[in-house]
């Protein structure tokens, strides 16, 4: 055993002293040959763990990080030969190295193909292609919900272990990669023929960055991950991570612990401690979900499936007023006797299937003003309530030409 920890020290030193020399200014070639000397059965986590004692010893994290991709050129070809460990489908991790899959392939099959086609083509052409490279870049940015998890929920469990330089270096990477992304956006979005060639050279740049850190990732970070986190940490990152959102892809697995503790993860994210409500497509707090409604172009009115008005939301300027007293009151009772045949008619309509929706419009004083109502109903059909929407469109009417976002 000591013998192990002596060779794994020297290999420690040795590797030290070559990233320094890489920082002197030595090639990657004339490095090489002493790394793979002693890279036997590195793991994965000395290479962090190696630049962070650097880091300790007063080397500047910036200067770690743009030597980034030099010191992965010196472990690539090692760590390339080994196989990534298998996880659990749906694990936090397996959803990490699916994004990195559909990364790779929008870059292989879409964008790559259309830079080809953008560096032959004419003049003329070139301008359709560089537009149709700013979709893509658009999907492609993308990634940034890939990093933010990385980085707000990845990162934290890693500082909780004393793992505090392979973040800092790491996120800082990630953020020269979204700048390259938005200088690479706006060149396309603006090309000029002028610019071509500094174009190419910036989306090439940005490409090859976005592969560099799918290899890090894949080779070095998730592997230490893998070493660290605790099944309880995985779960947090788990419960966390619909927050953010996913890049390209939409997880269709829940994973659940195996050996999961009873006790809570010693780390809390920033939202853990939130009372969040979960939707299908994202997380709201109640407070995010009151002014959200708030501040709708609408007023919104819901009475639920037996007749009694649950809801309101409080615009600055409602067109209908509304006070709290009509909350739990029957629907009916909230209207004048002469028109209560006609609201009890509109919701056997909408509860019955008679009708989806039904809509009004009026004129009053300056206002025109449109009332719809829409009948609820769950994913199986079953009628939840009636929701009434009303807005002056007097506004819309009034608009005329264009407005692009860009205006």
């Amino acid at each position: 055993m000591s013998e192990l920890i002596n060779n794994r020290e020297h290999r420690k030193q040795v590797i030290k002293e070559i990233l320094r020399d890489l920082h002197r200014g030595k090639s990657v070639e004339e490095v090489k040959p002493r790394f793979d000397a002693v890279a036997g059965d590195l793991a994965p986590a000395e290479i962090s763990l190696i630049e962070q004692s650097l880091i300790d010893e007063g080397m500047d994290v910036a200067e770690i990080q743009n030597l980034c991709d030099v010191h992965a050129a010196v472990f690539k070809e090692t760590l390339s030969e080994k196989p990534d460990e298998a996880v659990p489908q749906g694990h936090p991790l397996d959803i990490y190295r699916d994004e990195n899959q559909a990364l790779e392939k929008l870059i292989d099959e879409e964008i790559n193909p259309l830079l080809a086609e953008f560096k032959a083509a004419s003049a003329e052409r070139s301008a359709a292609l560089a537009i149709q490279l700013a979709e893509k870049l658009n999907l492609l940015w993308d990634v940034d919900k890939h990093y933010s998890r990385k980085e707000n929920l990845i990162f934290p469990f890693l500082e909780k272990y004393g793992i505090t330089a392979p973040p800092k270096v790491m996120w800082g990477v990630d953020d020269e990669i979204r700048v390259l992304l938005k200088e690479s956006k706006q060149f396309a979005l603006h090309y000029q023929p002028a610019n071509r060639e500094q174009f190419i050279e910036k989306l090439e740049k940005t490409l090859e960055q976005v592969r560099e850190m799918i290899f890090k990732e894949s080779k070095i970070l998730f592997p230490m991950l893998l070493e660290t986190l605790s099944e309880n940490d995985w779960l947090a990152v788990q419960n966390d991570s619909d927050q953010i959102g996913y890049c390209l892809i939409e997880p269709q697995l829940h994973w659940t612990p195996a050996g999961l503790k009873e006790e809570p993860s010693a780390v809390m994210t920033s939202r853990q401690d939130t009372d969040y409500i979960k939707f299908a497509t994202g997380v709201l707090t109640p407070k995010e979900i009151e002014h959200i409604f708030n501040h709708l172009p609408v007023d919104i009115t819901f009475v639920d499936k037996d007749g009694i008005v649950k809801y309101f939301s409080t615009a600055k300027e409602r067109i209908f007023h509304r006070t709290k007293t009509i909350i739990g009151r029957k629907v009916e009772n909230c209207h004048p006797p002469a028109s209560v045949h006609i609201v009890e008619q509109i919701a056997a309509d909408l509860k019955s299937g008679k009708k989806g929706q039904e809509s009004f419009w009026i004129k009053m004083g300056d206002k025109f003003v449109y009332i719809q109502y829409f009948a609820v109903r769950d994913d199986q059909g079953e009628f939840l309530g009636i929701l009434e929407v009303t807005q002056n469109i007097q506004p819309l009417q009034q608009i005329t030409g264009e407005k692009r976002i860009m205006d």
